[in-house]
């Protein structure tokens, strides 16, 4: 007895996934039983056998006979007949691969296929969440389309294949909020090698449907196509489609495939089916479409035919008509195409208004001219107008300002085109976008998507003036829009550098008043912009959205290299010929005012723009920070000098000059995904250098250097503060560590100060509180300019340093835990970083000495830093010092000396004081008795002395008026005594 042979496999590391390998041949019938294959052997032969439909019937079964070769197989659009063992032509309304299989109807999963979901609890409890059990890959007829929820969803297919092969699917990625990726397991579980671009699915336009191709290995190969939705602030993510799966290198093929409805195939051995025309239909295994009748209508591809609605205003739409040679234009109506209404014998329908008088054209886009009173062409090189005017060319000394400016929509401009899609099918028409005098807007002849897009925008090599550009700035695309919408409407603006994948720059939802946005070049490129407008979401019944509408007034772009000019600019002459009306100035130079040469800027100012008029275009950086050689940016050397208390502190923060990161949360979506913020931060810039890197679709976040590697992956950005979504790996290997929506915070350094405020940007005290600081933080602050939905004024951040010595050198990079994001409304972001790089360079201010006792006739000195050490690097303790000591201390022995001296001083004033004392004493005596002639007292005895001797010259006394405390005391008791 012959049976089937199945084998299990595991997916994952848990062991829960399971496929099941079954053979891609199924047999063709013949009464009781039907043929198959066995397994090739050693020698690459194999032998055909019977196989009952029923279990037990084994009578009567033909003799097993030698197969075909292993490796045989059919050509496209033949089988192999098993009873002959010859390639067959498939009949008409089939087809076949020959040594291939196609899955393109998906009204069910088909059978091979396994769709299986699975979520993992926010605290990896292992329990798997109840809410994905209604999650998997959805058929919708013409495609799948997978989960909208934040479950992982594998859709899984085995083939077992005889000769090395591939598999290629048709698919729309339109949203980064959803990760897809397709990789492959071999029968041991074991995923084969593939590289970044072949596992990550890169991202669609919307509407438009890519095809992704990867080659497998001969052997059992097992096909995952895995999606995971991130549902970050509650916005529902756009799912995957997925259709056209196609798998080359099986064994052969038993049967033709039947076209399945709304396509067929009129010959026989065909490989594939076509769709059937409007209004026309088909049903499964057809060989010609059907005619809808009269009172119906289908599109292309349709399996059925609906009733034609009665006409009414939203069928038709108004244009103008191209200028004719008299410069006159005229208003006329259309049906939308194709045409489903029913305008006669029906109550209610409309009809089509009559067409309007004629009137005056518009005048030319700016850069134009009229060419015959009808056309409008380009102006030639070297001249510019304004759309009303004929080109004049630029006077000497001027160069056009090239660029594109479209505010007339006549007609479509040359470099534009259009295309409209419906979701999960092809084209909706030809004609997609109306042309007005004054706006363009989405054509209600399109079912659901359509796009306008330009073709490719190649901006200047070499730059030319524009006014109100920044340094790095190459050029910039501004446009006004309005959007009306009764439902789940979308805008969208895209963008794509060097034609590799178009990634969405900003898209709004629902109705918006009419207003500006401008988006900034800051790559020397080759860039195209897209805008795609979606009605719905829903692929039903779209009709009734068919006035919701973008209005698009007007499209500038600067600076564009082969665009056309509007206006002219001064440009820098110089003393030799260069064959050319303008030559470039330098790097970091300007023109001068009065002798239009280049004129190099300043020190530490940089250019606003590139070869601008005049000296006002250097503009000075900011404190804290000086400006590349090409003065084209301002950047910080990682050091900062600041006087405080008549002391400057000077900074060395080259410890920090690699890039800083930061993983903050977890935070958790509403239905329990954990997800992280990382930041990345390059607080210097070296020479200007953005080298903070944020990368998408990164699976090994600590092993990739993403720097080295950002340029392969399909989104990434390079600035000063940057951010990506971390999603974490489940667990179990369902889901992998994956990176996404990497967004620039700031591209542009402002400066470094101690003030909480420079050029706008401020410090909130209240997000780290100052407690323990012990010297004033340093801030260094940041902006970039683009502009968004949420941020009018664009995004700024805020890094604070703070002098922490028990951090290292390196320190630590922190958010305030009131915005645990980084940010409190997603515009300002502020981080702390607290290093002891962040302290100043120590001096002889931070140290002081002290002496010991004298011991043995000798003393030291010892240095130690003052406490809290708040400072780093710069000057070292001195060594200890010794001294010699004596037993008197120095001071004592002054104080001694000093005592001694106010002595023998105090002593001989004294002994002067009383001699002069003395001696005025017997002067007075004398004259008193001298002036008392009444009353002569007898002279006393005494020893005379010789003439002369102890007598004084009269002449030379003194007589005070005012006598001494003690003459006046010896006056008195002489007074007595008489």
């Amino acid at each position: 007895m012959w049976w089937w042979c199945v084998s299990v496999c595991c997916a994952g590391t848990s062991g829960s996934d399971t496929a099941v390998l079954l053979s891609v041949t199924a047999g063709l019938r013949i009464t009781d039983y039907y043929f198959e294959y066995t397994e090739c052997d050693s020698t690459g032969s194999r032998w055909r056998v019977a196989i009952p439909h029923r279990q037990g019937s084994c009578s009567g079964l033909p003799e097993p006979v030698r197969g075909t070769d292993c490796t045989f197989s059919c050509e496209a659009g033949e089988f192999l007949e098993m009873s002959s063992q010859q390639c067959t032509a498939c009949a008409a309304g089939s087809y076949s691969l020959g040594s291939g299989v196609r899955f393109d109807q998906w009204d069910s999963i088909p059978a091979g296929f396994s769709s299986l979901a699975t979520y993992m609890e926010p605290e990896g409890s292992g329990d798997e969440s109840l809410s994905c059990n209604n999650s998997s890959w959805t058929p919708q007829g013409t495609h799948l389309e997978s989960n909208r929820d934040e479950c992982t969803v594998s859709l899984v297919y085995a083939v077992h294949l005889m000769k090395q092969g591939s598999v290629s699917f048709d698919y729309q990625y339109v949203d980064n909020n959803v990760f897809f990726e397709f990789f492959i397991q071999n029968d041991q579980c074991q995923e084969m090698d593939q590289t970044a671009d072949q596992k990550w699915i890169k991202l669609t336009s919307n509407g438009e449907w890519g095809t992704h191709t990867v080659n497998l290995k001969s052997g059992t190969n097992i096909l995952y196509w895995r999606t995971t939705g991130i549902l970050l602030g509650g916005k529902p993510v756009k799912p995957v489609l997925l259709k056209n799966i196609q798998i080359e290198g099986v064994a052969y093929t038993s049967e033709c495939f039947p076209c399945r409805p709304g396509t067929f195939s009129k010959t026989p051995g065909s490989s594939s089916c076509d769709l059937c025309p409007r209004n026309t239909y088909s049903n499964k295994g057809a060989s010609s479409c059907t005619p809808c009748p009269e009172a119906q209508y289908s599109e292309e591809g349709w399996a059925e035919c609906k009733e034609r609605p009665p006409c009414s205003e939203k069928d038709y739409f108004q244009i103008h008509t191209a200028c004719d040679s008299n410069g006159k234009t005229q208003v006329l109506y259309r049906w939308v195409e194709p045409k489903v209404c029913v305008e006669d014998n029906v109550t209610g329908a409309v009809t089509l208004p009559p067409s309007g008088e004629k009137e005056d054209c518009p005048p030319c886009n700016p850069g134009f001219y009229t060419h015959n009173s009808s056309t409008c062409l380009p102006c030639p090189p070297g001249t510019f107008s304004d759309g009303i005017t004929d080109c004049q060319a630029c006077p000497a000394g001027t160069e056009p300002s090239l660029g594109y400016e479209y505010k007339w929509w006549n007609i479509l401009p040359r470099n534009m085109k259009t295309s409209c899609f419906n979701v999960g099918n092809s084209k909706c028409d030809d004609m997609n976008v109306l042309e007005a005098l004054l706006l363009l807007f989405a054509s209600p002849s399109c079912a659901n998507m359509h796009s306008l897009f330009p073709s490719h925008c190649r901006f200047l090599r070499l730059p030319t003036s524009v006014a109100g550009v920044t340094a790095s700035e190459f050029g910039r695309i501004t446009f006004v829009f309005e959007t009306i919408c009764s439902a789940d409407c979308e805008l969208y603006f895209m963008m794509d550098v060097n034609r590799k994948s178009t990634n969405v720059v900003e898209s709004w939802e629902g109705t918006k008043s009419r207003r500006a946005y401008t988006h900034i070049m800051t790559k020397n490129a080759s860039v195209s912009y897209t805008w795609a407008f979606q009605r719905t979401n829903k692929p039903s019944d779209v009709r009734r959205f068919v006035n919701d509408i973008v209005k698009i007034y007007s499209i500038t772009v600067t600076n564009a290299l082969d665009g056309s000019a509007s206006s002219c600019h001064a440009c820098a002459l110089v003393s030799q010929e260069s064959g050319s009306s303008c030559v470039p100035c330098p790097a970091g130079h300007f023109i001068d005012k009065d002798t239009n040469q280049c004129q190099e800027c300043p020190p530490n100012t940089f250019l606003s723009g590139h070869h601008i008029y005049g000296e006002e275009a250097c503009q000075q950086c900011g404190p804290g920070s000086k400006s590349n050689k090409e003065h084209s940016v301002c950047f910080s050397d990682c050091s900062f000098s600041h006087t405080d208390q008549n002391r400057t502190l000077t900074y060395d923060l080259s410890a920090l000059s690699s890039v800083g990161s930061i993983m903050n949360g977890p935070s958790f979506t509403s239905k329990g995904t954990k997800y992280y913020h990382q930041f990345n931060i390059s607080l210097c810039g070296p020479e200007g250098r953005k080298v903070a890197v944020c990368t998408d679709n990164v699976t090994d976040l600590s092993s990739k250097d993403l720097q080295s590697e950002s340029a392969a992956l399909n989104n990434y950005v390079e600035t000063f503060v940057c951010q990506s979504t971390i999603i974490p790996a489940d667990g179990r290997g369902f889901r992998t560590a994956l990176s996404s929506q990497s967004i620039s915070l700031a591209d542009t350094f402002l400066g470094a100060t101690v003030e909480s405020t420079l050029d706008g940007v401020s410090v909130r005290p209240d997000l780290f509180p100052e407690t323990s600081r012990k010297l004033p933080d340093i801030n260094f602050f940041y902006r970039s300019p683009r502009i968004t939905a949420s941020c009018e004024h664009g995004r700024s951040a805020v890094i604070t340093l703070r002098c922490n010595p028990e951090k290292g050198e390196r320190g630590e990079l922190t958010v305030s835990s009131k915005c645990p994001a980084g940010t409190c409304d997603g515009c300002m972001f502020y981080f702390l970083w607290e290093s002891s790089s962040a302290c100043p360079i120590c001096t002889e201010a931070d140290y002081h000495s002290i002496e010991g006792a004298c011991k043995g006739g000798m003393q030291d000195t010892l240095y130690v830093w003052n406490e809290p050490k708040l400072c780093t690097k710069g000057v070292s303790l001195p060594e200890k010092s010794s001294a010699p000591c004596e037993a008197v201390p120095l001071w004592l022995k002054v104080g001694i000396g000093g005592g001694a001296f106010m002595a023998v001083l105090l002593i001989s004033l004294t002994c002067y004081f009383w001699k002069k004392n003395k001696r005025l004493e017997y002067k007075y005596s004398r004259l008193v008795m001298s002036a008392n002639k009444e009353c002569e007292l007898p002279a006393a005895d005494s020893c005379a002395l010789a003439e002369g001797e102890g007598e004084e010259n009269e002449d030379d006394v003194v007589y005070s008026n005012t006598p001494s405390l003690l003459g006046k005391l010896k006056a008195i008791a002489s007074k007595v005594n008489f």
